[in-house]
Parts: structure tokens; C-alpha cells; sequence
């Protein structure tokens, strides 16, 4: 071997004859089964190759191949492991000059099918498998950076090798529960098929250039549909988490892409499968938050909130298409529902891990999606109708929860724009208390930037709030603005929540939270004496007759003003008033419940004594009454059942009513001069200086 090597160094010229050679003997001797010389013909081929980088390899190294590809031609499995060996051996070896006419297609095929085998014996069949994952890995370094070869990323290869290597690491799924114990565990059995699989996968995908991402998961996708692997979901979401971590995190998005892709695919699979590939992309795009998502955030939220409304259509309807022919495929309910869950957490999770300005931006794009009656449907016409639309507000709700959980911003005005907060607050009037609950959840996530929240989480009274141990920051300027917009919309929120007749234990609850968290959040001194105004209001509500609220209701609202005044009192650090709103608080537990009609906190004494600490009480001496806003105005428009203490929306329907019938009915002269048209009109009045009836304005 030595003089060979020798003689091949020295007379480069020779390498082709001496390749074909040592073909055409190792082709007899495998025909005669004379496998002693096979191994040593081979061995040769590979000394020899290791040890020459000249000029003229090239023709060598096609004797190479086909001796190669004798030995992976046939049925013996010691063979096909030392052909592989040779191959691997070769793909190491860095060429001085390129190929032009070099093919591997016959090698990615039939390494491919050994990583199929079936051989019965086991010990062989994991050899043979193990060879074959070794040959892939081989045929990629071989071809990954050679521009002159044929794509080894093109989808005719990529439909081969994916799916081998998958194979490999999902049986391995199946065996590792029985792993050796120490005393059996060799070192061969050190690295199993499955660790393997996995390096030689995560080689693959790192070398995934930005073109060739998709052509590389396409077939993680179709192998996990052909083979109903999104259902169990762990092997799915193993294989996208080694995907994630492995590729470039530049190209993250684009698996992120086809992932949205692949669930709009399977928008009529069922609910399991939609479930699954839900799960992956949580996984999936909480990595690639972390790198470049790029233009993806809302393609993300779009997509999942598309499938929500889908799935709330497909429970409510039970079928795919809307119709009930024999034959479409079952909707399971509690499946259905499964899937929103997952959705609603994959929506949370996401947004959890983007930065504030993005999560602003997310809040508004799903708030532009809730469907508000007589203003616009989100749903598609399907049939699910009223209670498809009332289900997509409370999924629509769940996923803001989710999206605001955490979330802290130091200037409000800008997190919480107008074009957000209004809409949200518009949801708190509807007469549905599931919605309204998630309002003020939504609600207290954004308020809450000290984490105070978990204090406020009973109506109670405490003797010494220091024990709350509340962090309580000063007012910036942007909160005082925050507030001096958007407080008397808080307020007039607050007060109607707590007149609803369905309220329960929680809405009060929430209701008390909310009073909490903007008094050591947002309050300056004017939204103290706002705040102190509206719990008064409050304890004015509990006993007014006209309202006719159950006794329960009464009683919570009188709990709820009671330990807010305590906590508001305390805040305020004024001895008088601290004293005044005790002794009422322990007359009431002293005496009997009926008493609490009688025994009340009194509007004239919390004057007197903030009026004496430097309070401008100018504003308590008028009882509170909710302002009717603008954007309650607006909402009367579209329909919405909105409750209101002083009947203002009556009276603007009924204006309403009477525009529109007079323009109904009247004649068209009278109709005419009320609109101030007519022969008498000049022409040269601009537009904006014309007086439009009221019609218009609606």
C-alpha cells in the first residue's frame, strides 16, 4: 500500500488507470462473493484517496463512486455499511477542483432507504439505519457549498432526506423509554440512531441559506400530516423546537410563515390537528421572538384570530361549510373549545415576549377585530349569527387579557390612545357580564405598573393599609394628562358597572380593584376628591329606590364604597377624615345590617375635614353624576345596550326617531325648505358654510 501510494504521489497521471483497476477487480470479487479482497480493494480506494489532492483526482474519484455504489447495491447489510464508510470518509475531504459532471442522486435515494430499513434482525437494522443517517450527512457536506452540483436543497432531494432523518428521530421516541441500564450500555450504544438523526438534522438546518428554508420544512410538514403527528403534538413541537434553534435566527419568520400557512391550510382539518400546529407555532414563535420576526407580528395575530372566529363558527354551526349534508365531518364541541383555549394562549404567549410599542400596536389590532353590533361584523356570514358574534367579543377579550397580562409602560397616554381605551370602555356598558368582567381585567392589567394588583383582590376592610406594604409612585405629568382625559370616562364606567343588575361577587371585586389601583396609580389631589365623589355616588346608589337593584347588589355597592373610602382615607393621610370614616365603619359592625341604611359616611363632614388639610372641595359639594360622553354617544348609534342614570340615550333615540320619520313621511317641498335648497340658493356659498339638516349629521 505503501509503494502504491507512493507510485499514485509521484505519477499523478496514473490515478485514473490505477482507479479503474482497482474497479474492475473490486466488481469481480464482490460478483464471486470473495468479500476478504472487497474490503481490501476498498480499503485502497480510500488510502489512495485520502492521500491525493491533485489535479486529476477527478477521474479517480469516479471510480470511487462507482465502486461505491456497487457495494450500496447489494443485499448484504456488511457491505452497505462499508460502502457508507468509504463515502463518509470521502465527503470529508475538501477537493482542490470542482466537478461539473458529478451526480449524488443515486446516493441521497439510497441512503434514504436505509434509513427505512426493515431488516429483521434489530442489532443490524440499527447499524444499517445509522449508516444511512452517516450517508446523508455525507452527501450534505459533500454538496452543501459546491455551487457546480445539483441543489441538494431542491424539493426532489429534500422530499427524501427529511423524511429519513424524521423517521429516525421518531422511532427513536418509541425505543428510549427502554434505554440500557449502565452495566449494558456499550460505548457503541453511546450514541443511538436518534442522537444521531438529531446532529446530523441540526447540521442540515444550519446550513439552510435564506432561499432554501421553506424547501427544507415543507417536508417536516407533510411528514407530520401524512403521518398524524400533529394530534400527539410532543413530537411535533420537539421537531420545530431543534428547527428554531438550529436555522439562522435572521430566518426565523420564514418558518414562522409557513407554519401560519400550513394552519390556514388545514382551517377544515379537525379541531385536534388545528390544535397541534397551534402548540408548534407557540413554541415556535416564542423562539423566534427572541431573534428577527420581522413583518410577522400581525400575520401572526391575523392568522390566530382568523382561526378563532373559524372555530367559534364551526362549534356554533357543527360543520365545516355551514351546511348539515350527510357526510361532512362531525364538529366536536369540547374539541372546538380546546383549540380556543390554545389560540388565546398562543396569542398571550407571543405578544408577551414583544417589546412595548409592539404590544400597543397588537392591543389595537385586535380591538379593530371585536365585532360591534351595527358597526361591523367581524364574523363571515355563516349562521352562527348573534351568539357567534357575542363568543368572538368574549375570545376577542380572553386574547387582549392575555396580550395586557404584564404589561407595563411608564406614559399611558401614548400605550393607551384614545382609539383604544374608548372602544374598551364602550364593551364595559353591554349587557352581557362575562364581557364586562373581561373588560375590567383588561383594564387592570393596563392600570396596575407596580404589581399591585394581587392586594386588591377582596373587598375588605384593613385597619392599617401599611400592611399592603403598596407601592405608591408620584403622579408624572403624562399620568395627570392621562387622567384629566380619560378619568370622568373611568369614573362614569365605574358607576354604571355597579348598577348592573347581573354584576356579581367578581365584578364588585373587580370594580374595587380598579378604584384601587387608580388611586395609588393616577390619583393626583383633583382625582382624589373625584374618587372620594364617585364612592359617595356610590353609597347614594345602594339606597336609592328608584333603581330597584336586588338586595345583593345594594349590599355589595355599600361594601365596595365603604372599603374603598377606608383605603382612600389612608392615602390621603388626614386624621379627621381617617376618624370620620371609621367610626361609621365600626358603628356598622357593631349594630345590626339593617342599621347600614341609616349609619352613613356623610358628604358634608368629608368636606369639612379635607376642606381644613388643603383639599379643593369645591367639586364635593355637587353630587356626582355620571357625564354622558361623547363616545357613549356615538355608540347609542350603532345599537348597543348601553344603561344610563340620568336617561339621556332615550331622549337622543327618540330625537332621532322623530328626524327620521319626518324625512320619511313629509312632503318633498316641506323637506326641501327645511334643508334650505331651492331656487333662492346661491351657488357661490362654499360647502363648508352650508347648514346641513339633521339627517346628515347621522
Amino acid at each position: 500500500m505503501e509503494k502504491l501510494t507512493f507510485y499514485a504521489l509521484s505519477a499523478p497521471e496514473k490515478l485514473d488507470r490505477i482507479g479503474a483497476y482497482l474497479s474492475e477487480r473490486l466488481s469481480r470479487d464482490v460478483a464471486r462473493h470473495r468479500y476478504g479482497y472487497v474490503c481490501i480493494a476498498m480499503e485502497a480506494l480510500d488510502q489512495l484517496l485520502m492521500a491525493c489532492h491533485c489535479q486529476s483526482i477527478n477521474l479517480f474519484v469516479e471510480s470511487f463512486l462507482k465502486m461505491v455504489r456497487k457495494l450500496l447495491e447489494s443485499d448484504k447489510p456488511s457491505l452497505q455499511i462499508l460502502g457508507t464508510n468509504s463515502f463518509v470518509k470521502f465527503a470529508n475531504i475538501e477537493e482542490d477542483t470542482p466537478s461539473y459532471h458529478r451526480s449524488y442522486d443515486f446516493f441521497v435515494s439510497r441512503f434514504s432507504e436505509m434509513c427505512h430499513s426493515s431488516y429483521e434482525d434489530p442489532d443490524i437494522r440499527t447499524k444499517i439505519r445509522m449508516a444511512g443517517i452517516k450517508g446523508l450527512q455525507g452527501v450534505v457536506r459533500k454538496t452543501v457549498n459546491d455551487e457546480l452540483q445539483a441543489n441538494i436543497w431542491d424539493p426532489q432531494h429534500m422530499d427524501k432526506i427529511v423524511p429519513s432523518l424524521l423517521f429516525n428521530l421518531q422511532s427513536g421516541e418509541r425505543t428510549e423509554s427502554r434505554s440500557p441500564s449502565p452495566l449494558q450500555a456499550s460505548e457503541k450504544e453511546k450514541e443511538s440512531p436518534v442522537e444521531l438523526t438529531e446532529r446530523c438534522f441540526r447540521e442540515l438546518l444550519g446550513r439552510a441559506a435564506y432561499g432554501n428554508i421553506k424547501n427544507a420544512i415543507t417536508p417536516v410538514l407533510m411528514h407530520l400530516d401524512n403521518h398524524s403527528l400533529w394530534e400527539g403534538k410532543t413530537f411535533a413541537v420537539r421537531c420545530f423546537k431543534i428547527i428554531m434553534y438550529s436555522i439562522q435566527s435572521q430566518h426565523s419568520h420564514l418558518v414562522i410563515q409557513q407554519l401560519l400557512g400550513h394552519l390556514d391550510a388545514n382551517s377544515k382539518n379537525s379541531a385536534t390537528v388545528r390544535a397541534g400546529i397551534v402548540e408548534v407555532l407557540l413554541e415556535a414563535a416564542a423562539i423566534a421572538a427572541s431573534g428577527s420576526v420581522g413583518p410577522t407580528v400581525l400575520e401572526v395575530f391575523n392568522t390566530l384570530l382568523r382561526q378563532l372566529r373559524l372555530s367559534v363558527d364551526y362549534e356554533l354551526t357543527g360543520s365545516y361549510d355551514g351546511s348539515t349534508n350527510i357526510g361532512t365531518k362531525i364538529i366536536k364541541a369540547h374539541e372546538e373549545r380546546q383549540l380556543q383555549e390554545a389560540v388565546i394562549r398562543t396569542i398571550g404567549s407571543f405578544a408577551n415576549t414583544l417589546p412595548t410599542y409592539q404590544r400597543s400596536e397588537v392591543m389595537l389590532f385586535i380591538m379593530g377585530k371585536i365585532p360591534v353590533p351595527g358597526v361591523h361584523l367581524a364574523l363571515p356570514s355563516t349562521g352562527s349569527g348573534h351568539e357567534g358574534t357575542r363568543m368572538i367579543q368574549v375570545m376577542l377579550l380572553k386574547s387582549l387579557v392575555q396580550v395586557t397580562a404584564g404589561f407595563q409602560t411608564t406614559n399611558m397616554l401614548t400605550a393607551l390612545p384614545s382609539s383604544f381605551l374608548e372602544p374598551l370602555l364602550s364593551f364595559s356598558l353591554t349587557e352581557d357580564p362575562e364581557v364586562r368582567l373581561l373588560v375590567l381585567q383588561i383594564l387592570l392589567s393596563l392600570i396596575d405598573r407596580h404589581d399591585n394588583r394581587p392586594k386588591f383582590t377582596n373587598i375588605s376592610i384593613i385597619s392599617d393599609i401599611s400592611v399592603l406594604k403598596l407601592k405608591v409612585d408620584k403622579c408624572s405629568r403624562q399620568d395627570n394628562l392621562f387622567m384629566k382625559k380619560h378619568g370622568q370616562q373611568l369614573y362614569r364606567h365605574i358607576y354604571l358597572g355597579c348598577k348592573e343588575h347581573s354584576s356579581g361577587r367578581q365584578h364588585y371585586e373587580t370594580l374595587f380593584a380598579l378604584l384601587g389601583l387608580l388611586s395609588v396609580e393616577l390619583a393626583n389631589e383633583e382625582v382624589v376628591v373625584d374618587l372620594i365623589r364617585l364612592a359617595l355616588a356610590l353609597q347614594d346608589l345602594a339606597l336609592s329606590t328608584d333603581e330597584a337593584l336586588p338586595i345583593f347588589n345594594r349590599c355589595a355597592v355599600h361594601a365596595l364604597a365603604a372599603a374603598y373610602l377606608n383605603l382612600i382615607c389612608q392615602l390621603t393621610t388626614v386624621p379627621a377624615f381617617c376618624q370620620h370614616i371609621h367610626e361609621v365603619i365600626e358603628v356598622r359592625q357593631k349594630e345590626i345590617l339593617n342599621l347600614i341604611w341609616d349609619v352613613l359616611f356623610l358628604q358634608s363632614k368629608i368636606t369639612e375635614v379635607l376642606g381644613g388639610s388643603g383639599y379643593n372641595t369645591d367639586r364635593l359639594a355637587t353630587p356626582y353624576v355620571p357625564q354622558y360622553t361623547g363616545t357613549d354617544k356615538s355608540l347609542c348609534c350603532f345599537c348597543l345596550p348601553l344603561v344610563d342614570s340620568v336617561g339621556m340615550e332615550e331622549q337622543e333615540r327618540e330625537r332621532r326617531r322623530q328626524v327620521v320619520e319626518k324625512f320619511q313621511k313629509a312632503p318633498f317641498e316641506e323637506i326641501a325648505a327645511h334643508c334650505g335648497y331651492g331656487q333662492t340658493q346661491s351657488r357661490s356659498v362654499p360647502i363648508y358654510e352650508m347648514k346641513f339638516p339633521d339627517l346628515c349629521v347621522y
